[in-house]
């Protein structure tokens, strides 16, 4: 391990069958950089739902993570991408931290020419480079001329 943490969020905790298949694997791949991979349903997902104020203290103790995080990654997929996972990714934009997005949805969901998705999504991210911090296939998170590689070594 290399020390650096990162936040992964994504809408795959929410489904037993992606929870299973999907997660693991970003989980894996991330890890395999040498990274500490701070995954939500996992770090606080385990809540009794019949406790009140379970859903408050949810959503604390993930705004936490992504403050307390080196960086983060979002999965954007969908037409628009989780709600949850914006608010985090604004959150993690407004923080200033390094933000890397991984989308291999086909679907156009957009407001621009130049992006797959809404423009906000882009706002961290530099204004040339932005492809480099864009992942399409979960191969390329180890791409060493992608961002995140170079983060890590930096």
């Amino acid at each position: 391990m290399n020390g650096r943490t990162i936040y992964l969020a994504s809408p795959y905790g929410f489904s037993a069958q992606w929870k299973r298949l999907l997660l693991p694997e970003f989980v894996k791949a991330l890890e395999s950089l040498g990274l500490e991979v701070w995954e939500p349903f996992a770090r606080n997902g385990q809540v009794d739902l019949a406790e009140s104020g379970w859903a408050y203290r949810v959503a604390q103790r993930d705004l936490q993570d992504v403050r307390d995080a080196d960086a983060f990654f979002a999965i954007v997929n969908g037409t628009p991408p989780d709600e949850g996972v914006m608010v985090e990714l604004g959150v993690a934009i407004a923080l200033g931290k390094p933000v890397f997005l991984f989308r291999d949805d086909f679907r156009r969901c957009t407001d621009s020419e130049q992006y797959p998705l809404n423009l906000m999504l882009f706002a961290g991210l530099p204004e040339d480079e932005w492809q480099e911090y864009l992942y399409t296939d979960l191969s390329e998170i180890k791409a060493p001329e992608k961002a995140l590689a170079r983060w890590i070594n930096a």
